[in-house]
């Protein structure tokens, strides 16, 4: 009986693999609150200007994940923007 070669061969990396821009990112760069830095505007309902800004065409707030606003500015955000709304400021 002949003994049957199994495919042990190493498999040699693509050039796709070895190119820098299909490597996973080593580095985060987190960009800052634009409402929590130095001489920010103030959150608030009166602010139309402002709320304007994180406000979609069809009404909706953007989400934070997009306008790169920290979890508590958001807050004070979402809560401004829906207080302008039952006023009629928006």
């Amino acid at each position: 009986m002949q003994k049957r070669k199994t495919g042990n061969k190493k498999k040699s990396q693509s050039n796709f693999s070895k190119l820098s821009i299909f490597q996973p990112n080593k580095y985060k760069f987190k960009k800052k609150c634009p409402l929590s830095i130095k001489g920010a505007p103030i959150v608030d309902y009166k602010n139309i200007r402002l709320l304007k800004k994180y406000v979609s065409e069809n009404g909706k707030i953007l989400p934070s994940r997009i306008t790169n606003i920290s979890q508590k500015k958001q807050r004070e955000l979402s809560l401004s923007i829906k207080r302008a709304r039952n006023l009629a400021l928006i």
